[in-house]
């Protein structure tokens, strides 16, 4: 595999989050000497630099193809990173404390793109179990997860079963005149074959011309309007009489149980 150098030094110095990062002491691989270095753990890359604030890393690993295990050493606290093949190289690292040294191993040995497959293998497992399970409905039937979609909702499935929404009808004289139009109840035509009967259905039909009234129309409405006053003075005077009746007799037999 080819790694430029700037990239790689840029990518470990860089604003981007670390999974871990910390000081650990490092074996050299000719002399057996612990030195002190700064680790940053960014993504399946450990890099490591002479101290903390030093520009470029000294070094980097690439955890693939490897497992992380404690081993026995002189120092507290270490572990190695050990590479398949007679000719890799194992890297002895030694922390500072016991959290320290358990909190690098599970941060290096989850950052390896093996693990990571792994673990969306066995969350696409779940998610196939819970989806297609007893509880979900599907009596247990097993499909791959990369072909699995959502099930479309009656809604989707069937768009043409779905009633049609209430049109506002225009109005003329206060009434409805769409509905008294010849073929308006027809549902319209969805076969797309017809093209008069398509333009035609999608125009309103014509609004029905208004009617005027006739003169004799227009006298009688007149003299029931000039009639309904004298009606309802009628009415008034003939109730109000009573009315007064009723409570002029409701008086006089208050006074008399007082007397």
């Amino acid at each position: 595999m080819k790694l430029n150098e700037r990239s790689l030094a840029f990518y470990a110095t860089c604003d981007s989050p670390a999974d871990n990062t910390g000081f650990l002491y490092k074996r050299g691989e000719r002399h057996t000497a612990y030195h002190r270095r700064w680790f940053v753990l960014k993504g399946n890359m450990l890099f490591y630099f002479e101290e903390r604030e030093s520009r470029e890393p000294v070094g980097v690993i690439v955890l693939e193809g490897c497992t992380v295990e404690l081993c026995d050493s002189a120092e507290e606290f270490t572990f190695a990173i050990r590479f398949g093949g007679a000719k890799s190289r194992t890297y002895v690292l030694a922390a500072e404390s016991q959290a320290a040294m358990e909190s690098w191993v599970k941060s290096l040995s989850r950052a390896s793109f093996d693990y990571m497959r792994l673990l969306v293998r066995e969350l696409e497992k779940q998610l196939e179990e819970m989806c297609c399970g007893p509880a979900g409905g599907c009596g247990g039937c097993r499909q791959s997860p990369g072909s699995w979609k959502p099930k479309p909702s009656g809604l989707e499935r069937s768009p043409e079963r779905l009633p049609a929404l209430p049109t506002v009808l225009p109005k003329e004289n206060g009434c409805a005149v769409w509905n008294n139009a010849p073929g308006a109840d027809r549902p319209p035509n969805t076969s797309g074959c017809g093209g008069h009967d398509s333009e035609e259905n999608s125009r309103p039909p014509p609004l029905p011309p208004r009617r005027r009234a006739s003169s004799r129309e227009a006298g009688s409405a007149g003299v029931a309007a000039v009639e309904s006053p004298s009606t309802f003075c009628r009415l008034h005077e003939q109730y109000g009489r009573e009315v007064a009746r009723l409570q002029q007799d409701w008086l006089e037999r208050q006074r008399g149980r007082q007397l």
